[in-house]
């Protein structure tokens, strides 16, 4: 078997166990919460395998080297990795903290990213490295992002609980924040899901994937009718997660995951990954960057929201250890991070050109 087999087969574990690990938090079994927990493992297990084959396949092909050969240089590859990272920091959580909540509200994340796989169309094929990806700061550069990047979707889950958690009245600022961006992720995760339902999308340009079938099921939807009703789901939808909020509160706290501890593991897991990230991601990057084009820095969209993403997990730490920020604000800030983390690796790809087009779909 190939690489691509292993990769279906964890891609359908991951599915399944967000739909376990949330089935698991609705009615509380002990057997549904064990099986939710092996399903990650057999995903990751598989994930891990692939990897190693698509390694392998690589370097036959390439005959680059090993280092080389690793396989993160496209989208796809990427978030396959990424993926790989963000359930391997869930596993250490669960297993660390003996508690399988934070499963319903992380696998969401790397199910997002294997839907937007599918959807996307992007290629899956192994494709020679371009020349200015042929460096050895390929493998620490790419690595260390990715790792950051899960320990930060991590810090999103836990400082999305905690809000929850820690809100009482439909009115405050915080419960309004958190309602509206799970709503808006849900909202995402349901339209790209149609759009999979709807087209059977081969691989093509980002401008041709956006333009063509991005949200076309639903809110770019060539019927205006179709188009009207998905924004009022979309509201609806908004509008029953801000006012029966509170079950998913009640729901959360009979699983006696306390406030603080959700603060901690928000904490540890940037603190993790913000310095990973300025080695890796900013210092190894721009020293990759003088290689391959001449010059440290050059503004290229991807590298100016790599910095506003860095500024923001700065100033999170900066307001936690400096100025004592806790409770709300810090966890807002914590969740709008990622959102920055999101549009740095995506929203830059499909949306602005630069440097780093090749890392987009095609």
């Amino acid at each position: 078997m190939d690489s691509s087999v292993f990769f279906g087969i964890s891609t359908v574990a991951y599915i399944l166990a967000m739909i376990t690990y949330i089935t698991y938090i609705a009615f509380k079994k002990h057997g549904v919460g064990v099986a939710a927990t092996t399903i990650t493992i057999t995903g990751f297990v598989c994930q891990t395998l692939a990897i190693l084959l698509r390694w392998k396949e690589f370097y036959d092909i390439s005959q680059m080297g090993i280092l080389r050969s690793v396989p993160i240089t496209n989208l796809y590859e990427s978030l396959i990795f990424f993926v790989w990272c963000l359930i391997l920091g869930y596993l250490v959580v669960e297993f660390k903290y003996k508690n399988r909540s934070f499963g319903a509200f992380v696998t969401p994340v790397a199910g997002l990213a294997l839907a937007f796989i599918d959807i996307s169309g992007m290629s899956k094929e192994i494709q020679p490295l371009v020349p200015a990806l042929q460096s050895n700061w390929l493998l620490v550069h790419v690595i260390m992002s990715f790792i950051s990047y899960a320990t930060f979707a991590l810090s999103f889950s836990t400082a999305m609980m905690y809000l929850i958690v820690t809100t009482e009245r439909k009115t405050e600022a915080s419960y309004i924040f958190w309602s509206v961006m799970l709503g808006i992720f849900v909202i995402v995760l349901g339209a790209l899901g149609l759009d999979f339902l709807k087209f059977k999308v081969a691989g093509m340009k980002p401008e041709a994937l956006i333009k063509s079938y991005l949200f076309k099921a639903t809110f770019f939807s060539d019927s205006s009718i179709v188009s009207i009703l998905s924004y009022i789901a979309a509201f609806v939808l908004l509008f029953v997660i801000w006012r029966y909020g509170y079950i998913l509160k009640r729901i959360i706290e009979t699983f006696n995951i306390s406030a603080s501890t959700l603060d901690e593991i928000t904490y540890k897991s940037i603190a993790i990954g913000f310095p990973i990230f300025t080695l890796g991601g900013l210092i190894f990057g721009a020293i990759w960057a003088d290689q391959a084009w001449g010059v440290y820095w050059s503004w290229d969209p991807k590298e100016t929201w790599s910095l506003i993403t860095w500024f923001v997990y700065a100033f999170y730490l900066h307001a936690r250890l400096l100025r004592g920020w806790r409770g709300h604000k810090i966890s807002v800030v914590a969740v709008l991070g990622f959102v920055a983390v999101i549009f740095t690796y995506l929203g830059v790809n499909l949306l602005l050109s630069g440097l780093h087009a090749y890392g987009g779909l095609e």
